[in-house]
């Protein structure tokens, strides 16, 4: 998948589904989301990234209405919750290029939006792109049993079961060790 709405620093699948329990209750907000945003050169069109309460908290609800769509796996119901998303928050594409990254879809929030509008509307765009592409919920949690990321699927053949090659490896070895141990 083009690096576009995985280039914001705060993403559900960053989190695992811990955020959704988590994201009503109080003292969970993601670290520094204003200075990650200015140190990896992040600036959504229009949108300004602040480290406020109110942001935070508006995050966290976005973050978890985000967890509930990527835990889907029946297509109609996925294309059902990102359809409210983008009727809710319409998407307005543009082409954005990031330092060092290569031209990549994201979406113009309206002038008085907040970054959850921003993040809302261009990962309801993202994963409608991929549900189109791919004619399936072409993402999920990662299958090791002590990990609980997120993931975008973005292989070309069979589905994708682990969040990174690093945590597939490490499940793999484990399972070798035990097998070996018997």
């Amino acid at each position: 998948m083009a690096p576009g709405p995985a280039a914001f620093v705060v993403m559900p699948w960053e989190f695992g589904p811990g955020v959704a329990a988590k994201a009503h209750g109080d003292g969970f907000r993601p670290p520094g989301v204003a200075a990650k945003a200015h140190r990896d050169g992040f600036r959504p069109p229009g949108v300004a990234v602040t480290d406020t309460e109110s942001d935070a908290r508006q995050l966290r609800e976005a973050t978890a209405r985000l967890i509930r769509i990527l835990a889907t796996h029946d297509e109609d119901q996925a294309a059902e919750a990102i359809n409210a998303l983008l009727d809710e928050y319409p998407a307005q594409p543009c082409l954005v290029r990031l330092p060092g990254r290569p031209w990549s879809l994201h979406t113009k929030a309206p002038h008085d939006a907040d970054p959850t509008h921003w993040l809302l509307s261009t990962t309801g765009l993202a994963l409608g792109l991929r549900l189109s592409e791919r004619g399936r919920c072409a993402w999920g949690q990662c299958a090791a049993p002590d990990c609980n990321h997120y993931f975008i699927d973005t292989g070309r053949r069979t589905p994708q079961r682990y969040c990174t090659p690093r945590c597939a490896t490490r499940f793999r070895v484990a399972s070798h060790r035990a097998q070996r141990g018997r």
